[in-house]
């Protein structure tokens, strides 16, 4: 394990590089827990948040990739900044709504708006494919990445809502707007990983979605996204009902330390089976797990099946990426891995929606079940990708 790593981080670049994506990411794992735990205060309704987080996240779906889009096109250092700062602005503008306790429709508005905040991570992970371009550090390189993205997200939930349940309510998204300022300033100083532009007749006419096998994952990786958004909504529901709110964050952390985990032993490991074979793999473990989510009858059996479940998140992603990284053109792959990070918010908005509006209705065993069910749809489009798109691993662009 020491081997691969203590290779990558004697490379030139990769230190800070990790440093400053590992900053510029945490905001983004602070954001819809924060959302759903300040509305869910101050709005007294878990239906209500749910489904202002899953405004936020699925238009972040949806606009994210043309951000990422015109990045690859002008730069990074050019469209990152407005996009920030109006993603930021609305973030800060839901807050006050949630403070001044404004109609339900204002809220929605705000969180379509916020969702121009560009995808760090698919910036991040540009940048690794420009720093190690043509090595074969980039599969570890991309573990350490999804590794960081886990580390926030065993940080950013706890903190964040730590913030709204112990300060005020709408602290964790206020908190999340400056530490997106920060990491994003922190994020443009890395000149020298910064990818190349490209001309605008790199990029045709249609999104790189229609890029194989790019529709594909991103639909796997949306089951994924699913299984989060609905475990969001639950933590925070059984907590409450048990009269510890805060205990919510370790479900979500645990998670994240399971994936972390995970992550760090594939990325030394660099297993030597084909791609297909080692993405259906890691789904038949998550589709297992999802079967001790839907059992567990209170918040420390959530946690420990969550913990299982994460062991097999960031492989899934790694592999991902790697399948996307070996298909697409170079000037088109910012955009297509924003279009997994895409698929998991899509996932995400779905999953924190229906599972609010089934909380209310039905009580917290209603998103365990929402969990399994998309645990078994991961398996089945898995199942069925070696055929509809990797043939022999990875097919070359259309």
């Amino acid at each position: 394990m020491a081997n691969r790593y203590g290779e990558l981080f004697r490379t030139p670049g990769v230190v800070t590089l990790a440093l400053a994506g590992g900053v510029a990411r945490l905001p983004g794992a602070m954001v819809g827990i924060g959302v759903i735990t300040m509305l869910s205060l101050t709005q007294n309704s878990y239906g209500l948040a749910g489904a202002v987080a899953a405004t936020l996240t699925l238009a972040a779906a949806f606009l994210s990739p043309q951000v990422s889009r015109l990045a690859d096109r002008y730069g990074q250092s050019r469209v990152l900044p407005p996009a920030v700062g109006i993603g930021a602005s609305a973030l800060l503008a839901l807050a006050l709504c949630s403070w001044l306790s404004a109609p339900p429709w204002a809220l929605f508005v705000c969180a379509a708006l916020a969702g121009c905040l560009p995808s760090i991570p698919a910036m991040t992970r540009a940048r690794w494919a420009r720093l190690l371009d043509g090595r074969t550090l980039l599969p570890t390189a991309f573990a350490l990445d999804s590794v960081l993205s886990e580390l926030a997200f065993v940080i950013g939930p706890p903190l964040a809502i730590a913030l709204c349940m112990g300060w005020f309510a709408e602290a964790g998204p206020i908190c999340a707007v400056l530490m997106l300022l920060l990491g994003a300033a922190v994020l443009l100083r890395q000149k020298a990983t910064e990818p190349p532009v490209h001309p605008d007749a790199q990029h045709g006419g249609r999104p790189a979605l229609f890029l194989r096998p790019v529709p594909t994952l991103a639909l796997l990786l949306g089951t994924l996204g699913a299984i989060n958004g609905a475990i969001d909504v639950t933590a925070v529901a059984i907590a409450k009902a048990e009269g510890s709110p805060s205990a919510a964050s370790w479900v979500l952390a645990l998670y994240a330390l399971g994936s972390a985990t995970g992550g760090l032993t594939f990325g030394a490991l660099k297993p030597a089976l084909p791609l297909g074979r080692l993405l259906l793999y890691c789904c038949v473990a998550t589709a297992l797990s999802s079967i001790l989510i839907a059992l567990a009858p209170d918040s420390a059996w959530l946690a420990a099946a969550m913990l299982l479940s994460g062991l097999s998140f960031a492989p899934t992603l790694i592999v991902a990426m790697e399948m996307v990284e070996k298909s697409v053109p170079r000037a088109r792959l910012t955009e297509s891995l924003t279009w997994l990070v895409t698929g998991i918010q899509l996932g995400l908005a779905g999953g924190a929606s229906l599972c609010g509006l089934l909380t209310d209705d039905y009580g917290p065993r209603a998103g365990q079940s929402l969990a399994l069910a998309a645990g078994l749809a991961a398996l089945l489009v898995a199942s069925m990708l070696p055929r509809a798109a990797i043939r022999k691993d990875v097919k070359p662009a259309c």
